[in-house]
């Protein structure tokens, strides 16, 4: 059953979150994940959603896989250049089955 990793963040362009989200997209590919979005800017039809921030909707075969990638060296890497961005949220939720 799929899984999807969904990210919210604020979105800011400098060296470090550039490089993030090279080495980010590189890992994902690794573990059979795919985006659905990246980078996104939601509208918002019911609630409140801040114009600075995006979001980002994974998809992985599977909910080990994409345990598998938030847990790999790889995704560590990535992780260690962006460094901590403050208000940042990452989901994970399974799929329905067929």
């Amino acid at each position: 059953m799929a899984a999807y990793v969904i990210a919210e963040a604020e979105h800011l362009d400098d060296p470090d979150v550039r490089r993030y989200r090279e080495l980010a997209a590189e890992s994902i590919a690794r573990y059979d994940g795919r985006y659905l979005a990246r980078g996104a800017t939601p509208e918002p039809l019911e609630g409140e959603w801040p114009d600075t921030h995006r979001m980002v909707v994974i998809e992985f075969p599977s909910m080990v896989q994409a345990k598998n990638w938030y847990t790999s060296p790889e995704y560590a890497d990535a992780r260690a250049v962006r460094g901590v961005i403050a208000g940042r949220r990452m989901l994970f939720v399974e799929g329905l089955v067929g």
